[in-house]
Order: structure tokens, then C-alpha cells, then sequence
């Protein structure tokens, strides 16, 4: 694969792709990189020591992060009666009931979360094909499924991270922006490895987190040494 010239800098800066840090100086590291001129994305992937064969080694969840996301987030709800009134005093974006549906039957799909209230997922659940794919589809496990739509809407709209391990049993989640300060960029971190820690199935055996790297969205990986995040969980 080519590499630009600006990613050949970003590695030899880096130095031995191998080296393992803490999470505070892989963040350091990261932020030292030569640019590019947009604020790039700053993602953690994590390999997990489960086998998402197994319907009861599921991992999924949802988590609120503390110094937000740094992006402007579109909340979309399905609900009606007092709850869309709670919905749209919370700030959500589209609230609506079967109308809501409907619009989003024909194309709608001008929103980055959508939350329903459990009643009205009898008119939600058909959508699977639309929502699935997009991974917008409301389930109780991120929260998006609730009866508690102001809090999930303020949450949402504070910035949050949902976390879900794809086949090969890895993670991927957006903890925040460039340029936001390093001590941000550390609390964001932790509050997803917390969550993490706390979604271990009870039937996974073993190393549970066995690598995990953070990159920008035009960087290179740069390794965390894993027995530091065990300080996350105290």
C-alpha cells in the first residue's frame, strides 16, 4: 500500500511501531504528529479476548463521555404524549410518533441517534433494515431504548460513545477531537474503557482486553500498553 509523504513523517516520528505506552503518553504522542488542516477525529480500537460466536459473549453498550465529542449531534425520537413533550424540552431535534416512522420509511435520515420509548417500538422495529445497517437502530443496551427520553436526549446531546465488538471481536469508538486538551482527551478514554470493563461477559475467560491502540483519522496507531488501562478500573 502507498503511504503519503505526511504519514511516512507521522511513522518515522514514531519511531519503533512496537513500543507500548501509557495512555497519557500515547495521547502526547498522537497530538505531537504533524497535521493535516481539518480537526481529525481521534478514535481508541480494542481487541478483545471474547468469542462473538457465542450469543452469551456479546459485548455492547452505550457510555456518556465526560468532555463530550466535539461535534454537533442530531437527535431523532419516536414518542408521543408526555414523553415527546420531554423529548423536546430535553433539546431533541425530530420528535414525532407514527409520522416520525413514516418520514423515515420514505428517507429521512437527517439525524445521528435515534431514541424511542419502549411503547413505540411496535413501529420501530420494522425499520431494522434501514436503521441496522446505519447501526441506528434503538436497543435498551446504549440507552436508546427508554421510558427516561429527557436524559437520554441531554446525553446524547452532551456527546456519548456507543461500543459494539464486531466479528473479529474488536472495538472501535471516537473519544473526541485533536484538539481537544490532552487531559480531555484522557478523561474521554477512560469513561469508555470503564465501560468496557464493566460490559465483560461473565462467560469470557482470560486475557480480556489483549491490545488496544488510539489514532487520528489521518495518523498512524499508536500502542497502549494494556496493563496501564487496568488503572482505569480502580
Amino acid at each position: 500500500m502507498r503511504r503519503s509523504k505526511l504519514y511516512k513523517q507521522q511513522r518515522e516520528q514514531l519511531g519503533d511501531n512496537q513500543q507500548r505506552y501509557s495512555v497519557q503518553e500515547a495521547i502526547g504522542k498522537l497530538k505531537a504528529l504533524p497535521g493535516v488542516k481539518f480537526d481529525q477525529t481521534v478514535e481508541v480500537a480494542i481487541k478483545l479476548g471474547v468469542d462473538t460466536r457465542k450469543s452469551d459473549q456479546t459485548v455492547r453498550g452505550a457510555v456518556p463521555l465526560p468532555r463530550g465529542t466535539g461535534k454537533t449531534v442530531r437527535v431523532a425520537v419516536v414518542a408521543d404524549g408526555n414523553a415527546a413533550a420531554e423529548a423536546k424540552e430535553a433539546g431533541a431535534d425530530v420528535v414525532g410518533f407514527e409520522d416520525l416512522v413514516q418520514k423515515i420509511k420514505e428517507g429521512f435520515a437527517d439525524f445521528d441517534i435515534l431514541i424511542s420509548t419502549p411503547d413505540a417500538m411496535r413501529l420501530v422495529r420494522p425499520l431494522g433494515r434501514q436503521l441496522g445497517p446505519r447501526g441506528l437502530m434503538p436497543n435498551p443496551k446504549t440507552g436508546t431504548v427508554t421510558d427516561q427520553v429527557g436524559n437520554a436526549v441531554r446525553e446524547a446531546k452532551a456527546g456519548r460513545a456507543e461500543f459494539r465488538a464486531d466479528r473479529g471481536a474488536c472495538v472501535h469508538v471516537p473519544f473526541g477531537k485533536l484538539s481537544f486538551d490532552a487531559d480531555a482527551l484522557n478523561e474521554n478514554f477512560e469513561a469508555i474503557i470503564l465501560a468496557l470493563l464493566k460490559a465483560k461477559p461473565a462467560t469470557a475467560k482470560g486475557t480480556y482486553i489483549l491490545s488496544c491502540t488510539i489514532s487520528g483519522t489521518m495518523t498512524p496507531g499508536v500502542k497502549i500498553n494494556t496493563k496501564d488501562l487496568a488503572r482505569a478500573a480502580k
